[in-house]
């Protein structure tokens, strides 16, 4: 099977998804669009397509105009050829805001372990059916989706205290995922590095903010990791 990965910086990449990728022998694709890589033109030849995070914000299309090009392409892959996709945080704003949403900022932005809640919509749904009702996972975010909700195409699956859509899928075959469960025990120190990520980091939680979210994270990691498989597993279901 032929996966496409939409990259958006080195260091945001599918994590613990992309080692259960490369162990099952999938052929990866992975576009670095911040690094002037374009999308193949033919996407038909691709099973399944996964959106990952970034610095960058979707309105920013002047800063980083790949992002118009992307949009169109992630449209033609999940609207047009009706493919699976799955897209985490930037991914999932790019999907919602493909599928007729808008993306505003968060009030306030989510960054910490935080709860998320699933909807009885889980109980049927193909990825996410076995997931238990309450999860808790990493959330790195200042912008969320909204505008969706009287979109007969769009199913709520799961909510976070501050932000709606945490999780949604448009039709049966594309899912925006606005936190990070794809993620090792390295990432928090990698995306630390990130000059944008860090200063929301501290910005949320203060200085010196990092190792205690690394701690916390790390805590967590074992079921972070439980959960991505479960996702995985199922996610190929669809391809």
């Amino acid at each position: 099977m032929n996966i496409l990965i939409l990259q958006h910086i080195k260091i945001e990449d599918p994590g613990y998804i992309k080692d259960l990728m490369l162990a099952d022998g999938l052929n990866l694709t992975t576009i670095e669009l911040d690094e002037g890589e374009k999308i193949p033109n033919d996407l038909t030849k691709y099973d399944g397509m996964l959106c990952m995070g970034g610095p960058m914000d979707t309105y920013m299309e002047k800063e980083y105009p790949w992002l118009v090009e992307e949009k169109k392409r992630i449209k033609e892959f999940v609207v047009n050829l009706k493919k699976p996709y799955l897209g985490f945080c930037l991914g999932c704003q790019l999907l919602g805001e493909v599928v007729g949403g808008k993306v505003v900022k968060s009030n306030p932005a989510e960054i910490g372990m935080m709860d998320i809640n699933f909807t009885d919509n889980k109980k049927k749904d193909i990825l996410f059916s076995k997931f238990p009702d309450n999860i808790k996972s990493l959330q790195w975010h200042s912008y969320e989706v909204q505008g969706v909700d009287k979109n007969p195409d769009i199913t709520l699956i799961a909510s976070s205290p501050i932000t709606k859509y945490q999780i949604f899928k448009y039709q049966d075959h594309a899912y925006g995922i606005q936190f990070h469960i794809e993620i090792k025990d390295t990432t928090v120190n990698e995306w630390g590095c990130v000059p944008e990520y860090k200063k929301a980091l501290e910005d949320q939680l203060g200085d010196g903010a990092l190792e205690k979210f690394d701690q916390s994270v790390k805590k967590n990691m074992k079921d972070m990791n439980n959960y991505s498989k479960i996702l995985y597993d199922n996610f190929k279901s669809l391809l």
